[in-house]
């Protein structure tokens, strides 16, 4: 675990995120009209972002679908507490990944998101790691994970809806190669050693 004091003040998009990801886990039906809109954005597999730009998709409009029919009825779960020093954790994933151009869970270091954890604490029970590139609104973040597009699983969905998850920490920041990248760690409990660092919040 780190010793070094540091200081972590989140900015208004990451306690957004957070915001937005509370909304959809409490009130899983407030995200309909959203996917509603996004789905009428689809031509095929391509989604129009602007004019000229569209995205490709791997499922198009099905995952879409796919994600409305589990909002309806799926059961509401209480709010996650937010952790900063787990989103210190998620910024370090940011930064390396920042600068790098790399994807995915494992960093440079070869460090993993429980390696991360407990840099600045001690997670308890079990933990996990969302990440998204190329996104940059709050809701629209979490409508990407919600709707989990070409991941078998849904697993980043179903880390939001985890019930075991009871704690979250986030980071958002410059990716080299998608200009943005957003990291949300879970955990079912966490402990920040007392005394080793300062932390403060951000204001809206």
């Amino acid at each position: 675990m780190m010793n070094s004091a540091q200081t972590i003040i989140l900015s208004p998009l990451e306690l957004r995120v957070i915001e937005e990801m509370n909304k959809v886990r409490t009130q899983p039906r407030s995200y309909l009209t959203l996917l509603n809109n996004w789905k009428q954005r689809f031509s095929g597999n391509q989604v129009k972002l602007s004019q000229q730009v569209f995205l490709r998709t791997v499922e198009g409009v099905n995952a879409v679908d796919e994600a409305i029919n589990f909002l309806q009825s799926t059961r509401p779960l209480s709010p996650f507490k937010l952790s900063l020093g787990m989103s210190q954790a998620a910024r370090d994933h940011v930064r390396d990944q920042g600068e790098t151009g790399n994807i995915g869970h494992i960093g440079r270091d070869r460090s993993t998101p429980f390696i991360r954890l407990n840099r600045y604490g001690n997670w308890q029970i079990t933990a996990g790691e969302n990440i998204t590139y190329g996104v940059a609104r709050a809701d629209e973040i979490i409508m990407q994970l919600i709707i989990d597009d070409g991941v078998r699983d849904r697993g980043h969905r179903n880390n939001i809806f985890n019930s075991a998850f009871q704690v979250a920490g986030v980071a958002f920041g410059y990716h080299i190669q998608y200009q943005n990248m957003c990291v949300i760690t879970y955990a079912g409990g966490y402990k920040t050693a007392a005394g080793r660092r300062k932390f403060s919040q951000g204001r809206v």
